[in-house]
């Protein structure tokens, strides 16, 4: 029934759908829900220690017989500039006295833990049908431990470079990241070379015009993110030569997302043009809600430490606004079709996009 099948064929899937991995909101339950609809439900692991993936991945093959994708991280851990965080804290200070945060307090760990050798085993063990990674691909020999698990490999490409960089690595499917895509931004390829992210992502194309050219750039199946929320993006992404859509924000209005009430709520009152990319929660560009920090600080500031270390300082502040109900200093993730957003279940959800998608796309 599906245009293409061979992301359905690759992964073994009823529906060329994919739920975005979004560390923190997305746990093992959404993964299973959505698997057990018929896409592909992932599961991120960049927050957790190795204990909670372990334990995250046993109730998932306790819950479904389904693929499964599991997500990691695999940049490079940065070196600690003690410059430029004590510059961060100065930019800070207002608002550590408006909260009555000590600015001298050790500032606490901001925890994203990149791919490694202990991550790798317990892929080993637990032999997900998919694995994904965001920020390009890990080192050529934990890559072809991944590979001898069987699982199929993918990441995010957010410029044809990356596409054709990932396919040459040896990925079996790219994920096309368009401009629109709420969270982190993949940027890789250029970072590698020296260039700075905060360059790049301003210059960065939009799903609509990123697919095809990635489509006509590589051989394997391309799969379409950013901006898509509903029924008609999927079908015009298969109109644009993907394979398959991955979706997040969408995924976020659902029960199952573990998310603030301040985020949920904020996501309710999303707009087209109340997003913005911005690197001062982390350090790296990712797309959110436009909230009080991001318009005082401004969205993109050069004083904000590398990734993940930005969010260290930032945290305490976060801490005390989340304790008055406020989300003016949280990193609101979200893309910019969040405004189409349903509160469904994560299986209805899936079911309800699959069967929009496929009626718009017999229409044809």
């Amino acid at each position: 029934m599906w245009p293409d099948r061979r992301l359905l064929d690759l992964f073994h899937i009823e529906h060329p759908i994919l739920q975005a991995p979004m560390a923190g909101p997305c746990y093992a339950d959404m993964a299973v829900a959505v698997a057990e609809a018929g896409g592909l439900g992932s599961l991120p692991t960049a927050t957790f220690t190795p204990d909670q993936m372990r334990a995250q991945l046993q109730i998932i093959r306790q819950q479904t017989a389904k693929p499964i994708n599991v997500n990691f991280f695999c940049h490079h851990e940065p070196v600690v500039d003690e410059t430029r965080e004590t510059a961060w804290r100065r930019r800070l200070k207002p608002f550590y006295e408006e909260f009555g945060v000590d600015p001298a307090a050790p500032i606490p760990a901001s925890n994203r833990a990149p791919f490694n050798d202990e991550l790798c085993r317990l892929v080993e063990a637990f032999k997900p049908e998919v694995v994904s990674f965001h920020f390009g691909l890990p080192e050529q020999a934990l890559l072809m431990r991944v590979r001898a698990t069987g699982a199929k490999i993918i990441s995010s490409a957010t410029s044809v470079d990356e596409a054709v960089w990932l396919e040459r690595n040896g990925a079996d499917a790219i994920i096309a990241q368009g401009a629109e895509a709420g969270g982190h931004r993949g940027i890789f390829l250029e970072n590698a070379l020296g260039h700075d992210p905060l360059d790049i992502a301003g210059t960065q194309a939009g799903t609509m015009a990123l697919v095809p050219q990635v489509v006509d750039a590589v051989k394997v199946p391309v799969i379409a993110a950013g901006g898509i929320a509903d029924a008609r993006g999927i079908a015009a992404s298969f109109a644009l030569g993907a394979a398959g859509v991955q979706l997040g924000t969408a995924y976020l209005f659902t029960p199952e997302a573990r998310i603030t009430p301040m985020h949920r709520a904020a996501l309710h009152q999303a707009k087209d043009n109340l997003t913005a990319l911005t690197n001062i929660f982390t350090g790296r560009p990712a797309r959110g809600l436009v909230n009080r920090v991001m318009r005082e600080l401004g969205p993109i500031t050069r004083d904000a430490p590398a990734f993940p270390l930005a969010g260290g300082a930032l945290a305490p502040v976060k801490a005390k606004a989340e304790a008055q109900s406020s989300g003016d200093f949280s990193s609101l993730w979200a893309g910019q079709a969040a405004s189409l957003g349903q509160a469904l279940p994560a299986g209805d959800l899936t079911r309800k996009l699959a069967a929009g998608a496929l009626e718009l796309l017999s229409r044809k």
